[in-house]
């Protein structure tokens, strides 16, 4: 009761802060960078840990360039996830925009379904509440829940706001099953370290062995969904464009892993350009492969 009291508490004051707009709550997110970055050391030593591995051939001061740049970005991206619960589809649309919705249409207007994939680049968020707005589809983002239950329903409800759909992650078969017979986008976020015991695909990511999940791969070769990568590029602050980039449009024809390794491959791209807006605190290589080196697929 305790736990629930004071979660309710705590998103009451979230949604007082989202009622602020935009650039008042960046002037917060100033601040909050100073008491993650210099105060609190928030997880410092993974990122820390991260980029040394990730980029090996730079130096500590450039290392040090990129730490403070993703401290930076993070504390923007907390309060532009607060702000979902307020933001209006005019401005989501003005600061989260689609350039070639066409080439994904042109399936929905055909009858036709299609999966999609990305990574917890740039602001992820936006992108689940924002595609809907964009496609001739319903749309359903495939996520884990939060272990409490209050801040769980609130973020469910804060991420569908624009009629997109939640499925927790076991439930995804189910769901593909149930929207069967319309046209649908199921959106995944593929960079998330799979449980050690899920971890059966390994390749070398970011100049690390890296296991990746597969579940992805398997729906569309199971469904022969053509598979499209969401590319994020951060504009600004505070201002994204995606692209729509194919990996696999044939997917019942495709060798096995080749799917899961291009989408690796693009995210590994991505990050390279510009790594400041990836999830580095996130402890992505907290597993390691029992096979020998030799035996991994290497990007």
């Amino acid at each position: 009761m305790f736990k629930r009291t004071t979660s309710q508490i705590g998103i009451f004051f979230l949604y007082l802060l989202a009622l602020l707009p935009l650039p008042v709550l960046y002037v917060f997110a100033n601040g909050i960078y100073v008491l993650l970055y210099y105060v609190f050391g928030y997880r410092r030593a993974v990122v820390r840990e991260n980029l040394h591995q990730a980029f090996p051939e730079k130096s500590e001061e450039e290392i040090s360039q990129i730490e403070k740049k993703y401290y930076k970005y993070l504390s923007a991206l907390i309060f532009e996830i607060i702000k979902m619960a307020t933001i209006s589809k005019a401005e989501v649309q003005k600061r989260f925009k689609y350039k070639n919705t066409e080439i994904i249409n042109a399936y929905f207007e055909r009858g036709e379904s299609v999966l999609a994939c990305s990574g917890h680049y740039g602001n992820w968020e936006w992108g689940t509440l924002s595609i809907g707005l964009s496609l001739k589809c319903d749309t359903y983002a495939i996520y884990k829940t939060l272990s409490n239950n209050e801040f769980d329903n609130w973020f469910h409800r804060i991420r569908t706001r624009f009629g997109n759909k939640l499925v927790p992650m076991r439930q995804t078969f189910r769901a593909l099953t149930d929207s069967k017979g319309s046209p649908t986008m199921f959106l995944f976020g593929n960079d998330q370290a799979p449980p050690k015991s899920e971890s059966h695909y390994w390749t070398e990511f970011l100049n690390q062995q890296t296991s990746i999940q597969q579940g992805m791969e398997k729906i569309a070769i199971k469904t022969s969904r053509p598979i499209f990568y969401i590319k994020v590029n951060v504009i600004k602050k505070g201002y994204y464009e995606v692209d729509f980039v194919p990996i696999c449009l044939h997917p019942d024809r495709t060798p096995i892993n080749e799917i899961t390794q291009k989408h690796a491959l693009l995210l590994e791209k991505l990050i390279q350009e510009e790594p400041a807006y990836w999830l580095w605190s996130h402890r992505r290589w907290k597993h390691q492969p029992t096979q020998q080196p030799e035996d991994l697929v290497h990007a």
